[in-house]
């Protein structure tokens, strides 16, 4: 017995020394699973540092120069290689700007680091009470990282990111430096980038030229930029604003007074016209640029002579009178400064400059032999007969086959005959011919062959319309141009037209009769008829064998005007498509 009681004793001294033992291996285990945590946390933070982004890089990524195009008046049309506006600050923009976006999107974004826990725990309690992602918490530091760095996955990786990049920018950056930059890089509409990048898309003004209703209309946007988009939205980007002046009144950024102003000049955002109109135009000048300043280095300013009003009239008339067919227009003051320029019916189907592609002018040449003729001593009055004419094995023939018999120069040039110019060139020979076509800038690319007078040998729109600007550029030489001068956004100049002077290549009384002769083409019982409108001088119909090209060029006492239809695969057109139909109704469209 005694022996037992000692030994129970000596077990139960054992036991309770057991006990802190246990506790001590428990919590020692608890420790030890923490610290596996911590190590396995930082390890995957680490891992995702090391996957971060060059940040540097990126804030000061390199970009192409931006070219802004600029219309003869000066006002900018389009720009090329800008995907964001102006730089703005909270220096230079009007207060009301950037506290429209902090009144909505962060509050208490002065006061606060990279996160807002009061913002984040408000949010996370809310999404858990309604069961799905229905409030954000990100502050304007975080949305900055996640614009400029990263994706927008919704992983656990790029959440982590965001976390260290908002870190990382409190910690470099100024709040006003972080504001700027979120200002400049925030994604809007349509991959365009900044404030001023939109405000120019919605309201046609720059950042610094907002109101107080425009600033909240475009803070509006931040949440969701289609959904309230002011011009595809309206009435919801026009509620959110409403709230975010009432937000602006309670954080004292604005009187109610001032809010409710604002919130009387609400409404759609008119948009800028879809500078897609001016794509062929800006295509064109680009494609010169290069002979022009070589390699660009910084950004660039260039002066066109493109007149927006001129340029939207061909943009409205173009794409509604060619339906299935093709179309091209050109149009340039007499000096040759292009004016206006659509190469198809919409740019966006086909971004092909038709302007410059070679088609056959048909009858669109016939001035050419006509000037001939008219310097070999013929006059508008002269007899000429038309009947059907061969010259060897070509064997030409008349619009549905129906012949004058002896007719004034001035009425088969009216009625386009064939025959007439065929002869004319048999009289005087077709070198002649080749000869004036030469002086006229279109000579060098023409068949040496009767079909040509005809014309059968390929020609662009470019061409054809500046050999009639010659015309009624009293017979001087024209060189098209489309560009007026080059500028750094300094101001430096880069380069500056500098035009020498016109050459004379037709003699005036050939000019005064060839333009008679042009002018009686849109006169009633002319193929150019359809044509006829106010301060309209004359023109020149064309079709090509089985109505695969129909022309019209014209002028009026500003601009001279060509005008192309027909398939891109050279197929033909209805019999009742020729120079005296479409081509003609879309100048009259486009003048009147």
């Amino acid at each position: 017995m005694p022996y037992m009681a000692y030994s129970d004793k000596h077990n139960l001294k054992d036991k309770t020394q057991e006990k802190p033992s246990l506790r001590r291996r428990l919590w020692a285990g608890v420790f030890n699973l923490g610290l596996i945590g911590c190590i396995c946390i930082a390890g995957y933070v680490g891992f995702i540092y090391m996957r971060m982004p060059s940040l540097d890089a990126i804030l000061h990524e390199k970009r192409l120069p931006t070219i802004v195009f600029l219309d003869d008046a000066g006002n900018e049309i389009r720009s090329s290689n800008r995907i964001m506006g102006t730089p703005v600050s909270v220096e230079t923009l009007p207060p009301y700007v950037w506290q429209s976006i902090i009144a909505i999107e962060d509050k208490r974004f002065f006061e606060h680091g990279p996160i807002d826990m009061r913002s984040t725990f408000r949010a996370l309690v809310l999404n858990l009470f309604y069961g799905r992602f229905a409030v954000g918490g990100s502050t304007i530091t975080q949305q900055t990282a996640k614009n400029i760095f990263l994706s927008r996955d919704k992983k656990i990786s790029r959440k982590v990111q965001e976390l260290i990049l908002a870190q990382w920018l409190e910690n470099r950056f100024s709040k006003n430096q972080i504001l700027d930059l979120y200002m400049n890089r925030v994604s809007l509409v349509g991959g365009m980038r900044g404030i001023d990048a939109v405000a120019r898309t919605m309201f046609g003004i720059g950042a610094n030229e907002l109101s107080v209703a425009q600033s909240a209309q475009i803070a509006a946007m931040l949440k969701a930029p289609t959904l309230y988009s002011p011009l595809k939205n309206p009435e919801k980007n026009i509620a959110r604003a409403r709230v975010i002046l009432t937000e602006m009144v309670r954080q004292k950024y604005l009187t109610l007074d001032q809010a409710r102003i604002a919130a009387s000049e609400l409404k759609a955002a008119p948009g800028v016209r879809d500078t897609n109109i001016y794509r062929y135009w800006t295509d064109f000048v680009a494609d010169e640029l290069e002979s022009v300043t070589g390699i660009l280095d910084s950004d660039i300013y260039v002066y066109t002579t493109l007149n927006r009003d001129l340029q939207e009239r061909v943009a409205d008339v173009l794409p509604n009178r060619t339906g299935e067919f093709q179309g091209a227009v050109l149009a340039m003051s007499r000096d040759g400064a292009l004016r206006a320029m659509a190469g198809g019916a919409d740019y966006q189907v086909s971004q092909f400059n038709r302007v410059l592609a070679p088609r056959q002018p048909g009858s669109a040449f016939k001035p050419v032999v006509y000037l001939m003729a008219l310097e070999n001593g013929l006059t508008p009055e002269s007899y000429v007969n038309d009947s059907q004419f061969s010259v060897g094995d070509y064997n030409p023939k008349n619009y549905n086959e129906h012949y004058y018999g002896d007719i004034p120069l001035s009425v088969a040039f009216a009625k386009s005959v064939n025959s007439v110019p065929v002869k004319l060139t048999k009289i005087y020979g077709i070198d002649a011919v080749l000869d004036m076509a030469g002086r006229l800038g279109v000579g060098t690319k023409l068949r040496r062959e009767y079909s040509t007078v005809l014309g059968a040998s390929e020609m662009t729109l470019m061409d054809l319309t500046n050999m009639y600007a010659v015309i009624w550029n009293n017979g001087a030489s024209v060189r098209p141009y489309a560009i007026t001068k080059i500028t750094k956004p300094d101001g430096t100049v880069l380069y500056e037209r500098n035009p020498s002077e016109p050459i004379q290549i037709l003699q005036e009384n050939t000019v005064l009769a060839m333009q008679e002769l042009l002018a009686d083409v849109i006169a009633p019982g002319g193929t150019g008829h359809r044509a006829m409108a106010d301060g309209v001088c004359g023109g020149k119909t064309g079709t090509s064998n089985n109505n695969r090209d129909a022309w019209f060029i014209g002028a009026t006492d500003k601009y001279v005007i060509g005008v192309w239809v027909g398939n891109d695969d050279f197929s033909p057109m209805s019999s009742k498509i020729t120079g005296g139909t479409i081509p003609t109704e879309i100048f009259h469209d486009i003048v009147e």
